[in-house]
């Protein structure tokens, strides 16, 4: 069984959700927003963020029952069918693209000011790479948001600082230009920029104990966007007068030019053109998720579920995502955009409170949230009733949007999805309630529950914790490219002195590509399995098989070496050699500091059978423990250990018996049978590498402290790895 990582911390989970919603919410949004209601736009991100509060809380309990890739589409899909499930599932891919596709207009504006450019062909190019970073699912550019996020908070921070301290009390008033209304149509207007808080929901099979930490990340990435977004307006409003910021699509430029003067203004540009594009790929990256999820639900065409054979990324919904991203930024005005976003937002939000009402109030013994909204149903029915009052207010426009998603939804489920699925939602399985019932809590019919295996949670199994032997001796992580797995597995086995050897099989797929949607089984991942079994058999070892995916290999097998608490961890040293292998990104340097079990990589040249084994140590090196898995390995094998050493032609015949007696007492407590050899040279790694000729493995302790890391992170080529003869076993002990 294939099994998905989980190690996103609460700090993790936090930046994720404050990277979601940091974007054109603040960049660009602030100066049309305030045309709709005047000074008080301050007042209507306030409200906004007051009115996605029920959302958050109750996707953080969908999510702690669902810990699923997927997040709300998911939940609704569950809750009320697929049929629902569809046009939730277009309602969200749609929501993405158009606030993406609102991120690269921002850029445009922000590009504009430093290099004098047309908005919207700038937009279309910066569209065009993207794709193309997608589809090739380049990792570093994911990874450098949090890099990116951070700077763009210090940078608004300082700017509030600066702004709130020089607001012009004239222009605050008056505070209301079009009344109440107009108000509330800037408070829907704006609801787009907090769409992001729910975002961590999707990833929620991938965070650390997420009963606990992903409401917290939630609610605390809420109320900081909320607070950074209300004081970011009002130093707006404040320092720019209405009739400059309603017409301004660059307002952090506009407001740190004039607050903190014109090199300031332009690093405000730049900061905005870099994170409002990486922001937009951000939102690539997410809504390409959609089509290609409802695929492998069969709620869509299958091709829009095909994987690019060597991107691993889903190559035709990211194409289909940015190509309706360009038909919307050359068809549709910015404001459009923004409204559309923002109220097809606000209908997944309304959904998503509903959801926990239906799956509440119906007896679906599945549904165990560890975690559960305060002041159910009242927060719910306020965030229902509260999106219902948003999309009046957004107008015909938002009503004539989302009439298009539920005609979409309905033609794609009856025309491809009705006939190739069977599934029902709570919903219909529990319709002949009264719905008059449907706000008050009954006892849970736990016999009628019982029954219902079509509801059962999905992939509760679909995580590395407790899936693991936790009295492994040796864990071996599998890359894919190993020149023989077995001999790798065999090398554990002899380190783990007869006692549990856990395999993992590791394959790493980009950020583009969800982990749940790589579960298939995989005929050579299966081959593996059934050929280290036959090789347990006959060595009479127990090793214990499984497989995962996972977006960061160095964070799974660190994860691995914890859940285990193993003595060893073997790794390959010729495993994944290509351009985006584990060793160019260098992770064993990390690894052999972070890890707390003893370390060995394991370098095979072709070697089957091991019958001479040689041990080379440096003069000084005395590590009983290190000979003692030597001779382990020896025992195993039924071979022979000969301990090299090698000193300096100059070295005295003193010196020399030195050396011998202290090897000799190294190998009293060796059982297996062996022999002292003794190797005059001015070059040790030529002298052994030499000798590897005789010998069929060459085993070696770990190089000293100023070389350590350029062996292993590649700074320099190591000699060994180039030039032995013979396999070779590097060994490194936890102090």
């Amino acid at each position: 069984m294939k099994k998905l990582e989980r190690r996103l911390s609460l700090s993790y989970v936090v930046a994720i959700g404050i990277g979601g919603m940091l974007g054109s919410g603040i960049f660009v949004l602030p100066g049309i927003a305030a045309a709709k209601t005047g000074p008080s736009i301050w007042l209507a991100y306030l409200l906004a963020g007051i009115c996605v509060l029920p959302a958050a809380l109750s996707k953080s309990e969908l999510a702690t029952a669902m810990p699923t890739s997927g997040g709300t589409y998911v939940y609704i899909e569950r809750a009320f069918g697929p049929m629902m499930g569809t046009i939730s599932g277009i309602g969200l891919w749609l929501s993405l693209l158009l606030k993406s596709s609102f991120a690269l207009v921002g850029f445009g504006a922000y590009l504009a000011v430093l290099a004098h450019l047309p908005l919207k062909p700038v937009a279309l190019v910066s569209l065009v790479l993207i794709l193309l970073l997608n589809i090739m699912g380049v990792k570093k550019v994911g990874k450098a948001q949090l890099i990116i996020v951070t700077v763009s908070l210090i940078g608004l921070a300082a700017l509030i600082f600066g702004g709130v301290w020089s607001v012009e009390p004239a222009n605050l008033e008056p505070a209301f230009l079009h009344g109440n209304m107009g108000l509330y149509a800037a408070t829907a207007f704006v609801f787009v920029s907090y769409a992001g808080v729910t975002k961590v929901a999707a990833i929620a099979e991938e965070i650390k104990n997420p009963g606990r930490n992903l409401p917290i990340a939630m609610l605390l990435a809420l109320v900081l966007v909320t607070a950074l977004y209300t004081l970011m307006s009002f130093a707006m409003v404040g320092n720019i007068p209405i009739e400059e910021f309603s017409k301004d699509l660059h307002p952090v430029y506009t407001l740190a030019d004039k607050v903190m003067g014109h090199w300031a203004g332009i690093a405000a540009a730049v900061l905005g053109v870099v994170t409002l594009i990486s922001m937009a790929n951000s939102g690539v990256l997410a809504a390409s998720r959609f089509p290609f999820a409802m695929s492998r639900d069969k709620l869509a065409p299958e091709q829009l579920g095909k994987v690019h054979q060597k991107f691993l990324t889903p190559i035709l919904a990211i194409i289909l995502t940015c190509g309706m991203m360009a038909l919307v930024i050359i068809f549709l005005e910015v404001e459009k955009i923004a409204k559309l976003a923002s109220s097809f937002k606000v209908m997944m939000f309304i959904l998503v409170n509903l959801c926990v009402i239906v799956l509440r109030e119906t007896s679906v013994a599945w549904y165990q949230p560890k975690y559960r909204s305060p002041l159910y149903p009242w927060m719910q029915i306020f965030g229902i009733l509260s999106g219902l009052g948003l999309l009046y207010v957004l107008g015909a426009t938002a009503l004539l949007g989302a009439l298009v998603i539920i005609i979409l939804g309905l033609l794609t489920f009856y025309l491809y999805g009705k006939a190739r699925v069977q599934r029902s939602g709570v919903l219909k399985v529990y319709g002949h309630r009264p719905a008059a019932f449907l706000l008050y809590r009954r006892r849970q019919n736990a016999a009628r529950a019982a029954g219902q295996h079509a509801l059962e949670t999905p992939a509760d199994q679909s995580n590395l914790d407790g899936a693991l032997a936790a009295n492994a001796q040796a864990v071996t992580p599998l890359f894919g490219a190993e020149r023989s797995p077995e001999m790798l597995v065999e090398m554990s086995a002899a380190l783990a002195r007869g006692n549990k050897v856990q395999v993992v099989h590791l394959r790493e797929v980009p950020d583009q590509t969800r982990l749940a949607d790589v579960l298939d089984d995989d005929p050579l991942v299966n081959a593996l399995n059934r050929r280290i079994g036959v090789m347990a058999e006959e060595r009479k070892v127990d090793v214990d098989f499984d497989a995962a995916v996972t977006h960061d290999l160095v964070q799974t097998v660190q994860e691995i070496s914890e859940e285990t608490h193993c003595r060893w961890l073997v790794a390959g040293w010729n495993g994944r050699q290509t351009a985006n292998s584990i060793f160019v990104r260098n992770p064993m340097g990390w690894l052999v500091t972070h890890i707390d079990s003893n370390f060995a990589l394991f370098l095979d040249n072709g070697v089957r059978y091991i019958r001479q084994i040689v041990v080379a140590i440096r003069p000084g090196r005395q590590n009983p423990a290190f000979i003692e898995a030597c001779d382990r390995i020896a025992l195993f094998y039924g071979a022979q250990l000969t301990l090299m050493r090698v000193v300096s032609p100059k070295a005295s015949e003193d010196e020399i018996r030195e050396v011998e007696q202290e090897s000799k007492a190294l190998l009293e407590s060796c059982e297996a049978p062996v022999q002292l050899r003794i190797e005059p040279s001015t070059d040790p790694v030529q002298s052994i590498s030499e000798a590897s000729a005789e010998y069929d493995l060459l085993i070696i302790g770990t190089p000293s402290k100023e070389n350590w890391l350029d062996v292993l992170v590649g700074v320099n080529k190591d000699r060994f790895a180039k030039d032995a003869a013979c396999s070779v076993l590097r060994l490194t002990f936890k102090e």
